[in-house]
């Protein structure tokens, strides 16, 4: 089953958290920071046909997105978020 976001809307995987420090110090689970940084994995057709909007993310490409943006959605074992176009904040390149 895979999400298929419609309006301006795009579907993020989360990276994972960082579980040691740089000079290897394991971090219990509640003091990790939580990542900013995802995966888009699915874009809205209204996104792809905008031509301002259509050249400037692509599925697979590695984001930074709004800090409290979208709605965390779990499906099948997997955990996404479906955020707004204008929440991505950059492309990784």
């Amino acid at each position: 089953m895979m999400l298929k976001p419609i309006g301006d809307r795009v579907v993020i995987q989360k990276a994972e958290a960082e579980k040691t420090t740089a000079s290897g110090i394991v971090l219990p689970e509640s003091a990790q920071e939580k990542p900013q940084y995802a995966e888009i994995v699915a874009i809205s057709a209204d996104i792809e046909n905008d031509e301002k909007k259509k050249d400037s993310l692509k599925v697979g490409d590695k984001v930074i997105y709004s800090q409290y943006a979208g709605t965390d959605v779990k499906l099948d074992d997997e955990e996404f978020i479906v955020v707004k176009y204008n929440d991505i904040l950059a492309v990784v390149q």
